[in-house]
């Protein structure tokens, strides 16, 4: 299964810890990190960068087609998959493959991060993907959210407080680049 596997968080503070761990790693890949998560992103590569479990993700897609190995895949399809950014919730981050499992257990992010990259201004396309991490961030919270049990309401209402005054992952970017 390629993507990161949910912490499940049952209790707001949980829901918030989990929320800023992975905004710490999206801000992370964002700027400190970015030029390889920047070379990570190349629409051009055919998966050298890969993690493990997309790399095997990726063999399990070439061998349910026909093909005998991921070299025979891949001279066929010289593009990357569509690959997503997330932030995990021990403060990392990854560049996979979606989940392959319909419905997804959380949240997806943006899919295809990699293929507006060429088209684009380097500090454009990240901000793209930053606007488009901090939509992520906020479903992902609120998918938690929506499973605590009725006596949390007031909790929600500080989780949406909380995640209203953090500055999002786009800000971050913005603030490096000066």
């Amino acid at each position: 299964m390629a993507g990161p596997v949910s912490s499940a968080p049952r209790t707001v503070e949980d829901i918030y810890k989990d929320y800023a761990a992975r905004r710490a790693g999206l801000v992370r890949a964002l700027t400190s990190d970015v030029d390889g998560f920047y070379s990570m992103c190349d629409p051009g590569n055919t998966g050298s960068d890969l993690s493990r479990s997309a790399l095997v993700a990726l063999l399990r897609s070439c061998l349910c087609l026909g093909f005998g190995s991921l070299t025979g895949f891949l001279g066929v399809r010289a593009e990357k998959e569509n690959l997503c950014l997330y932030g995990l919730p021990n403060g990392g981050w990854e560049v996979s493959l979606p989940v392959e499992e319909v419905p997804p257990e959380m949240p997806e992010p943006a899919l295809g991060i990699n293929f507006a990259r060429d088209g684009m201004r380097r500090r454009d396309w990240l901000s793209l993907v930053a606007v488009h991490s901090d939509a992520w961030l906020v479903s992902v919270a609120f998918f938690f959210a929506a499973k605590l049990n009725g006596n949390d309401r007031e909790g929600r209402i500080i989780l949406v407080l909380i995640t209203a005054a953090n500055p999002g992952t786009q800000r971050s970017d913005q603030m490096m680049e000066r």
